[in-house]
């Protein structure tokens, strides 16, 4: 059983939500604007949030970038913007996944189960693993930081696992299939969209290191050991 906390204005969705995560098992709490969503947040410190994106009082990017200045656990973006710029925005806000409405309640359920998946596994990593080194890119996947000649690169929680599976198999195509699966925890996202947004960002955030991050036409991507 998780705590999932969900900050929804809609109160028949926020409801309907409700319902079928505690059929799931799982304790809920609900909040109807933004402050009240992030006191919930540090009253509670919940195992999941499900955040909307128009709230009032505080919108659903500021709460989320409030979150992450301070915890870690995934959160999911609801939201009728469905354009690919909202995504972007969703996602360097410090969402973990981006869920456009309308939307299917089993498919919100899965994306709920993946990032909690997610979640437990670095809440449970055993002994620290070692730092992962490509040129002056560092990874330390125990403090979960990047660097980059030094310098602190700041990632999602996904962007991160997505940037340490590549860069620990450098050299190894990567299907998006496999990506989605892997990172996110599902199969089915409409050509692969999630992934391609991530990877986009992921080559911005590391400068000229990311063009190390390459296409692989009707395949993937790959990280290569050095640059082409």
């Amino acid at each position: 059983m998780a705590r999932i906390l969900i900050v929804e204005d809609e109160v028949d969705l926020s409801n309907l939500l409700r319902s079928h995560l505690e059929q799931d098992g799982h304790e809920v709490a609900q909040a109807f604007d933004g402050p009240a969503g992030l006191a919930l947040v540090d009253r509670h410190r919940p195992d999941l949030v499900l955040l909307d994106w128009m709230l009032p009082g505080l919108d659903g990017l500021a709460v989320c970038r409030r979150i992450r200045e301070r915890y870690l656990m995934p959160v999911i973006m609801l939201t009728a913007r469905g354009e690919e710029i909202d995504r972007v925005l969703g996602l360097e806000a410090g969402a973990d996944d981006y869920v456009p409405k309308p939307f299917g309640i089993r498919e919100l359920q899965a994306r709920v189960r993946a990032a909690l998946r997610r979640g437990a596994m670095v809440a449970g990593a055993g002994a620290a693993p070692a730092p992962v080194m490509q040129g002056t890119l560092r990874i330390d996947p125990a403090a979960r930081t990047v660097t980059v000649e030094g310098e602190p690169v700041d990632l999602t929680r996904t962007e991160f696992d997505l940037l340490l599976l590549l860069v620990q198999n450098a050299g190894r195509a990567f299907s998006r299939e496999f990506l989605l699966e892997r990172i996110w925890g599902y199969t089915h996202d409409g050509g692969g969209r999630s992934v391609d947004s991530q990877v986009a960002r992921l080559r911005r955030k590391l400068g000229l290191l990311g063009e190390r991050i390459v296409t692989v036409w009707g395949v993937g991507y790959r990280f290569i050991d050095r640059p082409a």
